[in-house]
């Protein structure tokens, strides 16, 4: 129902208010807005059909006011415009009226007379000017304010406008708080949903292997294929750092996959990070590595290769060392190609372990490949993909550049595994493009 007012003398055209609601009608409205409300868990959605299901019988106008986890902000959803929502801030509610309402739950009452100050009234629930605006339309109105409470908390308000001839009397206002109260319980499930999502996506960003910096003389590539590939992360890890010619390469596996391998990624690399500011030599990162790694509650076994590299002459020079992992590829310019002999015991096996490195250099045209043992170990119909098959196959690609080393690599990983299911996959490729 509108009411159409053009001054505060004119006559008042009204539209025939929907019929009131028997007892029954009242009970089987709460039990569709409880049932209509349980399957949606978007908060917005949820929002929006909760005042598709109460309009228009128990009120001419709505909208729903719900914190905004993202802003600190009030999320405002309904009004004439379904589709209408928006970000505002806390300052701008009335604390005694809407504010009274998120703080406590207590239902508020508002009449909108034509003679009063329209836009002071309405303020005290309604804070927006357009939706203001469009309440003002039904003066003289009754505005009524319902908080959302569910599980102890008032997470938001309720807010209803009736027009003139369709007061909220106590029956009615008896209705919509428990209107609310079912509502309020989708709704903080909905928002409870939305905010571990946003949780596991902000974890999950941070556990994705990271971005390569752009170095002077050096063309870099990488490879991620996890074993879930719908989660994104996993096992293997790898990560690039530092500054001023003076850089630190890392490739790693945690044994295992999933989210529980990913997590302890996440601290490899920040560990090696927080190593290397202090020392950049691969031996010493490894040893700090390996120290942290000592701790009883950490049973999962972790590899490493560890390189420093640093602009020498008209190439490359890197320091290598490794914990447990297999040496990187190098495929010089001329399509020779060797595996770099290093050893060292695996990450946290060993209280005082040490670490030998070794000196490579490349020249221009030169690449270092580095991968996980998901690579050399996958399972095809004929055993495992082994690190002769790499040795057989990168000749070819000797100028190819390392994105399509990386690219090369894995298809034909894919190729071998035929369809099986496979560990999780980390390729890093360094090529010297002085």
């Amino acid at each position: 129902m509108r009411l159409k007012q053009t001054s505060a003398d004119q006559e008042v055209t009204q539209i025939e208010p929907p019929a009131a609601l028997s007892p029954q009608d009242c009970d089987e409205l709460v039990e569709k807005v409880s049932h209509g409300l349980s399957g949606s868990l978007n908060l917005r959605r949820t929002a929006l059909l909760l005042l598709t299901l109460i309009r228009p019988q128990l009120a001419d106008w709505s909208m729903v006011v719900l914190p905004d986890s993202k802003t600190g902000g009030l999320l405002l959803v309904g009004g004439d415009d379904t589709g209408f929502h928006e970000v505002i801030s806390h300052r701008v509610i009335d604390p005694q009226g809407l504010g009274r309402v998120l703080r406590t739950g207590r239902t508020e009452l508002v009449h909108v007379a034509l003679s009063v100050d329209t836009e002071r009234s309405l303020r005290a629930l309604i804070p927006h000017p357009r939706l203001m605006e469009e309440a003002a339309t039904l003066r003289p109105a009754d505005v009524l304010g319902v908080g959302l409470t569910a599980r102890g908390t008032t997470l938001g308000a309720l807010i209803l406008v009736r027009s003139e001839g369709r007061r909220f009397d106590d029956d009615t206002v008896a209705v919509i708080q428990r209107v609310a109260a079912r509502a309020a319980l989708a709704l903080d499930s909905a928002r409870l949903y939305e905010d571990r999502a946003r949780i596991a996506e902000v974890l999950q960003h941070s556990l994705r292997p990271p971005s390569l910096p752009h170095i002077d003389g050096v063309d870099m590539a990488s490879l991620y294929r996890p074993a879930a590939e719908h989660l994104d992360i996993g096992g293997d890890f790898y990560d690039v750092h530092g500054t001023d010619g003076d850089w630190t390469l890392c490739l790693g596996d945690v044994c295992g996959k999933g989210v529980e391998a990913a997590s302890l990624t996440g601290r490899m690399r920040q560990s090696i990070r927080t190593a290397a500011y202090f020392d950049r030599r691969p031996e010493s990162v490894l040893g700090a590595l390996n120290t942290v790694m000592r701790d009883p509650g950490i049973v999962q076994l972790v590899t490493v290769v560890c390189a420093r590299m640093r602009l020498a002459g008209g190439g490359l020079e890197l320091d290598l060392a490794s914990a447990g992992h297999s040496g990187p590829i190098l495929v010089r310019a001329d399509g020779r190609v060797e595996q770099v002999e290093v050893r060292g015991a695996a990450v946290g096996v060993l209280a005082q372990a040490e670490y030998q490195p070794v000196t490579i250099r490349l020249d221009p045209g030169d690449t270092m490949l580095m991968f996980t043992d998901g690579i050399d170990e996958a399972m095809g119909p004929d055993g495992q993909y082994g690190v002769e098959r790499l040795l057989n196959l990168l000749p070819a690609y000797a100028s190819a550049g390392p994105h399509v080393t990386c690219q090369v690599v894995e298809q034909d990983v894919i190729e071998h595994l035929d369809g099986r299911p496979h560990d999780d996959m980390a390729l890093l490729a360094v090529t010297c493009s002085r």
